[in-house]
Formats: C-alpha cells, sequence, structure tokens
C-alpha cells in the first residue's frame, strides 16, 4: 500500500506545473487559461528509500521494489462548484478517492500568470475550496439524513450525521471522535474529514523563508501543516540527472525537494511507516499505518496471511545492515521470534510464516 494524494487549488495556481515535476512528466497539460485539466491527471512515484537500497545489496536480489505514492492533478476548483460551477461535479467526484488532499495556493506576484480572482490572496483561495467542500459535504449529510430517517440508519448514525451536520453549517471543520466514527464517516465519501497539507506556490527568492502570503497563510492556520515548494524550481529539477539535481541544488542553496517534503509529511500526516521484506529473489518496501499488529502487516503481502498468521521473525533495519544478513542477525541474538500481537516498527526487516 502507498498513498494517494489529490492536488486542489484554484485554476493557474500551479497544480499542473507541479504534477509534472513531482512525476517527473509532462502528462499534464500546463497553461495559462482557467480549467486546462478537465480529467484529472494521475502519477504514481517512488519513494526512494536508501535502506532498501542497503538490503537490495546485501541480499544480492533480483528485484528491488520500493513503496509509492500516486499524486492525482485535479481540475481546478471555483467559487459555486458544489452547486455544479465551473467542472465543480468532476473536481468533487475525483478529489473523493484520494487519501489526502495538498491545497496548493499561489503565493507569487506574476503579471505573466493570469489568476482566476484578478489579485493574489492565497487565504480567501483556501476559503473558497474549503467553503466548496463543506457545502458538498453539508449535501451528502441531508441527503443521507433523509434517506436514514426511512429506517435506513440506525439511531446513533442519524445522531453522529445530526451533529456533523451542525458543526459544518457553522463553517468549522470536523472532528473525528473514535474509530467507529471515521469508519461510518468515510464510508460517506465527505471530503472535509480528508488530511490536508497546504502547499505554497512561492517563487525562488522566497523558497527559503516565504513572504508576505504565506506569512498571512501561517497566521490564518497555525494548526495546519504547511510547507514551502516552488514548482518552477521543481519543473526543472525534474530534467535533471542525479549529479546535475545534486549541483543545482547546491547553487541555489535547497536541502530538500519538494517531492521529499510532500513524503515526509504525507507520512507523518497519514500516520503512516515503512516495514522490509528482503531475500534473493527480491527486496521490498511495505506501507502501513503505525501500530499495525504483524497479521495485518502481513496481509498486505498477501490477505491470506493475515489468517494463516503463525509467526514472525524481525529485526530492524540497522541491525541487518551491520551484520549483513538475517542469518547474522541470528547468530548475534538479533532477530526476534514475534507473535500475534506484535506492532510492526518503522524500519523492521520480516519475515513471516503462515500456514500454507
Amino acid at each position: 500500500m502507498g498513498f494517494k494524494c489529490g492536488i486542489v487549488g484554484l485554476p493557474n495556481v500551479g497544480k499542473s506545473t507541479l504534477f509534472n515535476a513531482l512525476t517527473a512528466s509532462k502528462n499534464a497539460e500546463a497553461a495559462n487559461f482557467p480549467f486546462c485539466t478537465i480529467d484529472p491527471n494521475v502519477g504514481v512515484v517512488d519513494v526512494i528509500d536508501e535502506r532498501l537500497d542497503k538490503l537490495t545489496e546485501l541480499s544480492k536480489s533480483k528485484k528491488k521494489i520500493y513503496t509509492n505514492i500516486t499524486f492525482v492533478d485535479i481540475a481546478g476548483l471555483v467559487k459555486g462548484a458544489s452547486k455544479g460551477e465551473g467542472l465543480g461535479n468532476k473536481f468533487l467526484s475525483h478529489i473523493r478517492e484520494v487519501d489526502s488532499i495538498i491545497h496548493l495556493v499561489r503565493c507569487f506576484e506574476s503579471e505573466k500568470i493570469t489568476h482566476v480572482n484578478s489579485n493574489i490572496n492565497p487565504t480567501d483561495d483556501l476559503e473558497t475550496i474549503k467553503t466548496e467542500i463543506i457545502l458538498s459535504d453539508l449535501d451528502i449529510i441531508q441527503k443521507k439524513l433523509e434517506k436514514g430517517k426511512k429506517k435506513l440508519l440506525n439511531e446513533k448514525e442519524i445522531s453522529i450525521l445530526e451533529d456533523k451536520f451542525s458543526i459544518l453549517s457553522r463553517g468549522e471543520e470536523i472532528q473525528i471522535k473514535n474509530i467507529e466514527e471515521e469508519k461510518f464517516l468515510s464510508n460517506l465519501g465527505l471530503l472535509s474529514i480528508k488530511p490536508k497539507i497546504i502547499v505554497c506556490n512561492v517563487d525562488e527568492e522566497n523558497l527559503a523563508k516565504g513572504n508576505a502570503h504565506t506569512e498571512q497563510i501561517k497566521n490564518k492556520y497555525p494548526n495546519e501543516k504547511i510547507i514551502y515548494i516552488c514548482a518552477d524550481i521543481e519543473d526543472q529539477l525534474s530534467g535533471l540527472d542525479k549529479n546535475e539535481k545534486e549541483i543545482f541544488m547546491q547553487d541555489i542553496g535547497l536541502n530538500k525537494t519538494g517531492l521529499n517534503k510532500l513524503i515526509k509529511e504525507g507520512y507523518d500526516l497519514l500516520e503512516l511507516e515503512t516495514f522490509f521484506t528482503s531475500g534473493p529473489e527480491e527486496s521490498r518496501a511495505w506501507t502501513v499505518r503505525k501500530n499495525t499488529p504483524a497479521p495485518k502487516a502481513a496481509s498486505v503481502i498477501h490477505t491470506d496471511f493475515e489468517k494463516n498468521f503463525i509467526r514472525a521473525e524481525a529485526v530492524s533495519c540497522e541491525d541487518f545492515i551491520k551484520f549483513g544478513s538475517a542469518e547474522k542477525c541470528k547468530e548475534n541474538g538479533k532477530l526476534r521470534i514475534e507473535g500475534k500481537d506484535y506492532i510492526v516498527k518503522d524500519g523492521d526487516v520480516l519475515y513471516f510464516r503462515v500456514n500454507p
């Protein structure tokens, strides 16, 4: 399992340019007019992990398979999208399919690139997106309540919906109280409960410290994950080989690419971590949520592994690399036998034993 991020924002804020840069492609048309993206563009990106590179080398694996992120470049949203304005209905249906949302906002001035609202005001842009998402969710809940009162829902579910409807009606964010609520509301396709990252698209000179626009966003949204990316620079980096990229990043003082920033924040936001399997045939990275029990982690390899789970043989990636193999780790007392209650840790190298 990887995760899927939807890149959303108003028209002409740099969504397609960023998508092309992140996925090292030219699949998304980038043009200076609204709605140049109609159908969503989808790109899958490997999450490069040096730990997996080392494991592959030590195990002399025939194949190396990274985990991945799927980016979806979604059509620009405008005021009234929840009522079908612009490409609103298509926008809202596409965004329901993603695990998290990248709210891309324009934080740079340019006379060459038009803005749908004529002036640059990123907090207004974010409020437009937020409002349309809330209106869409209110419509979903209202329709569900109307059907629910015909005995399609139980009293507890109706109570949850009425509570969330009241919160959204005040323009506030929904807070999930427990796992039961999360599961029920997620099945409805609500957008406002999806985790989000605010990405400020800045110009090169403001990439390190931001500018007045980014300060405005930080002040308005103090509890949100906010990162700065220059989509134009990312686009330039995507066309360079590894050595050229390193030199260019050093020249402009860039420590981390936008892709790496999004990977880190995305993993933190969705509470994900990575475990590995490694052997002569294949070394592979797998993504699971934090606090995942070993049988559930085994199920991402094959669904039957969970019910047929016997035990897991576990060693930390650091010990595997230090001693050179699972066998050497065992000889040095570093390989552990873990049962069904074991909680997988980031960087574990696991060997699952299952009933045939």
